[in-house]
């Protein structure tokens, strides 16, 4: 039987310094982007949107719901974890604890209809796609890591 140890200081490390840098952005874009936008190249600019529902602002009213399954799934990739050794992989479980947390702190600390009501600050927009965060590209980096270095994960006999 292997010991649970906990989760490694890369993922914690990760994780903390993705929630920073996710909420740095969105206090920027909040100041900066309030009566305007700013085009970068093609059509890749800042927009700043709040959005209130779930995963592409779809189902608002679901919302609360939706970031209690986020809450959970959260609780289950910080315990799994600790099966996981490779760099990559404790990477990876940063990047998807970070990013989930840093959105699941805007629905809970902005203004919004009861507890985790709040708009998550969306403000990278490719106008092909729904405006997105930094929160958004950790989870979604963090979750292909985790399929990559998943099948490279063996319990040791």
């Amino acid at each position: 039987m292997q010991e649970r140890r906990p989760v490694s200081a890369i993922a914690l490390v990760v994780a903390l310094s993705l929630i920073a840098v996710d909420h740095l952005t969105k206090w920027w874009a909040l100041n900066a982007l309030d009566d305007r936008d700013i085009d970068l190249v093609g059509s890749l600019r800042f927009h700043l949107v709040h959005n209130r529902g779930a995963a592409f602002g779809l189902g608002s009213r679901f919302a609360p719901f939706v970031a209690m399954a986020a809450l959970a799934i959260v609780i289950y990739v910080f315990r799994s974890a600790v099966g996981m050794h490779s760099r990559w992989a404790q990477v990876a479980v940063g990047l998807v604890l970070g990013g989930a947390i840093g959105n699941l702190l805007d629905r809970l600390l902005r203004d919004g209809d009861g507890v985790l009501g709040g708009a998550v600050v969306d403000f990278i927009d490719v106008q092909f796609w729904p405006v997105w965060n930094v929160a958004d590209m950790g989870v979604t980096i963090g979750a292909v890591l985790l399929v990559l270095t998943a099948g490279r994960e063996r319990e040791p006999a």
